[in-house]
């Protein structure tokens, strides 16, 4: 069974998101909460798989409170998911360096809703690759000097060329296709970079990626 603490200002929100996820049968709302503050420590107190996060929430957003579920080694098992109403909305990037794992529109089918919070649960990240490359190039293209993050210069050079392919959002299944390598020698390879450059998922391998210039925004590999 997915636990998920869900988290929106507006309780007839919540409540429809609730209906959906309890009707798949695998996935529980196991809390609710009205900003990020109760949600982070509701968080604390059940120790959910997944939390499903508004980007808007008065008194503690949920980039705040996304900070802070990332901040807490007690809660590194905790998926964070991103509500918003617009695909490329101004924080969402914001949110991804925060620790988030994805984001989702609130108009999503449910069945892709159901399918995204498995996947978050799953540890994947929820970028296609068309989107992955929208919010780099919007959001991470404008610092003028990248600069290498911590345990980057720590990878091989086979790791470093996987998180090339990481950062462009394809699978490991994609990423051993390109590199004629079998399918769990990809899994592995992208395991051992989340745990030297101490990344959550895939989301924030994504961020380093290009934030430390190894992936160049625009360049199309």
């Amino acid at each position: 069974m997915i636990r998920v603490v869900l988290a929106d200002d507006q309780p007839l929100i919540r409540a429809g998101f609730r209906v959906l996820l309890e009707m798949a049968g695998d996935i529980a709302v196991v809390g609710e909460a009205g900003d990020g503050g109760g949600a982070v420590e509701l968080c604390r107190a059940l120790r959910p798989d997944v939390a499903l996060l508004d980007v808007r929430m008065p008194s503690v957003d949920g980039i705040q409170a996304t900070r802070r579920i990332g901040a807490d080694p007690g809660l590194d098992g905790v998926r964070v998911v991103i509500l918003t109403n617009y695909a490329l909305d101004e924080y969402v990037f914001a949110a991804l360096r925060a620790g988030a794992s994805g984001f989702l529109v609130k108009d999503i089918e449910p069945a892709d809703l159901l399918q995204s919070v498995r996947v978050a649960a799953g540890g994947e990240a929820l970028l296609s690759p068309s989107v992955t490359r929208r919010l780099i190039e919007e959001y991470v293209a404008t610092p003028p000097r990248p600069v290498p993050g911590p345990g980057l210069e720590r990878l091989t050079g086979r790791e470093r060329e996987v998180l090339a392919l990481v950062a462009t959002g394809m699978s490991n299944e994609e990423i051993a296709s390109r590199l004629t390598i079998s399918h769990a020698t990809a899994k592995t390879h992208v395991s051992r970079i989340l745990g030297k450059l101490g990344a959550r998922d895939r989301a924030q391998l994504v961020v380093q990626a290009y934030e430390s210039g190894l992936v160049v925004p625009g360049n199309r590999r």
